[in-house]
C-alpha cells in the first residue's frame, strides 16, 4: 500500500528535500518494520567471530524483530526468529553462549541451532492423560528462518526470498571496500552500546553526511584527523542506499578553516597523551578514515587503526540503540592490538569524535515533532546520488532516501 494521504506526500523537489514527518509518524515507522527490515533487504546480524566455534549463538535483530544467530555442530551459520512457537516467549535470553540445543525457559519446548522445533515437553501427556492431539502440528508455527550470507567475516540475514544475492545487493565497489577493511580473520576486542533519543533514520543520515564531521566534531579538525581539504571522496551504490566515504591520512594546514573563522580551527591545543594519535598505515593505501554504510542499518568503520562495526537497532519511533563492536585481526601483534584499544577512545558513547552525533540527531528529533509541514534542505553537492571525488556533498544522504522511498513506495 502506498502512503497517499495528502499531508504525507513527498515534496516536489524530490531527494533534495526530506519531510520532517518521516521521523515522527508512527504509522510510517510500523510500516518500515514490514517493508524494510522484514522486506527485501540484507540486515547485518553479527561478526562471524561472535560465533567462535560449533554450537555457539548470539542475539541480534531485524529492526525490532529479535533474532538468534547460531553456528551448528558442523560449523554452518543459521539465523532465526527469537520466538518460541508455543506462547511466543523469547528463546535466547543471554546475549551469547554455547549450547547444542535451545530450550525455551517458559515450557521447555526445544529447538536445534537452525531454529527447527525438535521437542515438546509432555506432548503425549502424562499417565495417559492430557497432552496434544495426534493431528496437532506445532512445527508449522516454528520461528521464521532467515536466509544467511557471509562476506569477509560479516554475517547478513534476510527474511525475503526476493532479496538479491548479497554481493549484488551491495554492488561491486562496496564489496571491494568491505574486503579492503576485513583483510584478515577477526579478533574481537570489546564493545559498547548507547541509546539515542531519535529515529533510526537520523543516525543513518548522519553516517552518510560526509561533511558534518569536520564541523561538528571539533576533535577531528583540531588534531587534523579529518578535514575536508584532505583528498577523499564518496562512493555510492546504484540503488543509493549503500555508500563509502573516505579521506586520506595526510595532514593538511587547514587554512580554509582558519580563514573562515570556524571554532574547529584552533590549533593551539595539545594532547597530554599524544600517543593516542599514533597510527600505522596497515592497509598501505594512505586512507586514514573510511566509513561504509549498508542500507538499512549497518556501518563498518576504519578511523586510523580503530576498527568497528556498528549495528543500528530501532527500538521505537524516537528511540534507537547503537551497538558498537570493536575488533582487530588474529594476525595483529601486541603493539597493534594496544594501538587499536587506545584509539577505541575516539569512538563510542563518550568517544572524542563520536559523542556529538547522538546529541545532534536528538536535537533534530525534538525540532521535527512540530514541523510536519516543513522539510530539510539536502542540496550540498546538487541533487544527484552519484559517487563524487570530494566530500562537500550530501549525495549519499540523497542516496539513502532514494533507496528508502523505493522500499516504502513513497
Amino acid at each position: 500500500m502506498t502512503i497517499a494521504v495528502a499531508s504525507r506526500q513527498w515534496p516536489s523537489e524530490g531527494l533534495a528535500r526530506v519531510p520532517y514527518w518521516v521521523y515522527s509518524d508512527q504509522e510510517l515507522y510500523t510500516r518500515e518494520q514490514e517493508r524494510i527490515f522484514r522486506g527485501a533487504t540484507w540486515s547485518f546480524l553479527c561478526l562471524e567471530a561472535e560465533l567462535p566455534g560449533p554450537n555457539t549463538y548470539c542475539r541480534s535483530g531485524l529492526g525490532e524483530m529479535p533474532i538468534v544467530v547460531a553456528r551448528d555442530k558442523d560449523g554452518a551459520v543459521h539465523a532465526f526468529e527469537n520466538r518460541c512457537a508455543h506462547r511466543g516467549s523469547l528463546l535466547c535470553l543471554k546475549e551469547r553462549g554455547e549450547a547444542k540445543e535451545i530450550v525455551c525457559v517458559y515450557h521447555n519446548w526445544t529447538y536445534d541451532l537452525a531454529g527447527n522445533l525438535t521437542g515438546i515437553a509432555f506432548r503425549r501427556g502424562l499417565g495417559g492423560k492430557g497432552g496434544m492431539s495426534k493431528d496437532a502440528k506445532p512445527e508449522e508455527h516454528a520461528p521464521r528462518q532467515l536466509r544467511v550470507e557471509t562476506l569477509a567475516g560479516l554475517v547478513f540475514g534476510t527474511l525475503s526470498g526476493d532479496t538479491p544475492p548479497l554481493a549484488d545487493y551491495l554492488g561491486p565497489e562496496i564489496v571491494a571496500r568491505v574486503r579492503r577493511v576485513m583483510r584478515a580473520p577477526v579478533k574481537l576486542l570489546g564493545g559498547y552500546s548507547q541509546v539515542l533519543p531519535s529515529n533510526w533514520k537520523l543516525y543513518m543520515e548522519n553516517v552518510k553526511d560526509s561533511y558534518h564531521a569536520s564541523l561538528l566534531h571539533a576533535f577531528f579538525t583540531t588534531f587534523r584527523l579529518h578535514r575536508l581539504s584532505q583528498k577523499g571522496g564518496v562512493i555510492i551504490s546504484e540503488a543509493g542506499g549503500n555508500h563509502t566515504t573516505f579521506s586520506m591520512a595526510a595532514d593538511v594546514a587547514g587554512k580554509e578553516y582558519e580563514q573562515a573563522g570556524m571554532r574547529s580551527a584552533q590549533d593551539d591545543f595539545r594532547l597530554e597523551a599524544p600517543e593516542l594519535l599514533t597510527t600505522v598505515d596497515e592497509y598501505g593505501d594512505g586512507v586514514g578514515i573510511q566509513i561504509l554504510g549498508v542500507f538499512p542499518c549497518f556501518v563498518l568503520q576504519q578511523i586510523r587503526n580503530s576498527l568497528a562495526v556498528r549495528r543500528v537497532v530501532p527500538q521505537g519511533l524516537e528511540k534507537t540503540e547503537l551497538v558498537w563492536t570493536c575488533f582487530g585481526f588474529t594476525t595483529d601483534d601486541e603493539a597493534l592490538t594496544e594501538l587499536r584499544l587506545r584509539q577505541a577512545n575516539l569512538i563510542g558513547p563518550a568517544g572524542y569524535v563520536s559523542m556529538e552525533d547522538g546529541a545532534a540527531t536528538g536535537f533534530v528529533q525534538r525540532s521535527a515533532r512540530t514541523a510536519d509541514d516543513e522539510s530539510s534542505v539536502v542540496e550540498m553537492g546538487g541533487h544527484g546520488t552519484s559517487s563524487e571525488d570530494n566530500r562537500v556533498t550530501e549525495a549519499a544522504v540523497r542516496g539513502f532516501w532514494k533507496d528508502y522511498r523505493g522500499h516504502m513506495g513513497l
